[in-house]
């Protein structure tokens, strides 16, 4: 025969989050306000170099375009995505000096 148990329904345990939320709240931000500003002149960076290394096609493919080998399609625009990236990676690592 089947055993019936019965649970007497009282309310669930809740954890204690008091510490817990003093902790998480003690700890400084990851990335402060002058990372994410980096952040965003990287992607502006990226996003010009990125604009400026498109177009340079013809209207017939049957002929050849010498629009690709533009300036700035081959110097200003990887000049500038490397330099977007660089941005990036300086943003990410930048650590400012807390004033405490």
């Amino acid at each position: 025969m089947a055993q019936v148990i019965s649970v007497n329904k009282k309310e669930p345990i809740k954890p204690n989050l008091s510490n817990k939320n003093k902790q998480e709240n003690s700890r400084p931000p990851l990335f402060r306000k002058v990372n994410y500003i980096l952040m965003g002149i990287g992607v502006l960076l990226l996003g010009i170099g990125y604009i400026l290394l498109s177009g340079g096609g013809s209207e017939d493919p049957n002929q050849f375009s010498e629009a690709i080998f533009d300036t700035r399609r081959l110097v200003v625009a990887p000049i500038m995505i490397v330099a977007g990236l660089a941005v990036e990676i300086v943003a990410i690592m930048w650590h400012p000096k807390r004033s405490e």
